[in-house]
C-alpha cells in the first residue's frame, strides 16, 4: 500500500475530518491498495502536547542570539570558548558551554 497523497486540515477532501476532529487534526492521508482495488482514507491526530528539549550530547555546536548593546553577555560568551558566527547572526558554542552559562533560552539550533 502507497500513500499518494496527504492533505493538511482546511485543504480540499479535508472538510469532513476538520468538523469531526477540529484543531487535534495534523493530516489526512490517502492510501491506495492496487491488488485489493482499495482506497484507504487515514487521519493523524494529536492526542497530547507537551514541551520539549531534545537531549543532546555536550560537544554539539548550538547558536546563541545576543541583542545589540549586551557586551558584557558576549564577553562572557567569548570567554567560555564561543565565536562569532557573522552570516547567522549568533555566537557559537557547545551545548555543555550554554547549558554552564545558563543560556537555554536564547539558544538556536544550527543546521548541520
Amino acid at each position: 500500500m502507497r500513500a499518494s497523497v496527504k492533505l493538511q486540515p482546511g485543504q480540499r477532501g479535508t472538510k469532513r475530518y476538520v468538523e469531526q476532529y477540529g484543531d487535534q487534526l495534523f493530516c489526512v492521508r490517502y492510501r491506495y491498495d492496487r491488488a485489493q482495488r482499495k482506497r484507504y482514507t487515514t487521519v493523524e491526530i494529536i492526542v497530547a502536547s507537551a514541551d520539549w528539549m531534545p537531549k543532546t550530547a555536550p560537544e554539539v555546536l548550538v547558536g546563541v542570539q545576543v541583542a545589540w548593546g549586551e557586551a558584557a553577555l558576549a564577553a562572557r560568551i567569548r570567554a567560555a570558548g564561543g565565536q562569532w558566527n557573522r552570516a547567522r547572526r549568533v555566537w557559537e558554542l557547545t551545548y555543555g558551554q550554554v547549558c554552564a552559562l545558563e543560556l537555554l533560552d536564547r539558544l538556536v539550533w544550527l543546521d548541520q
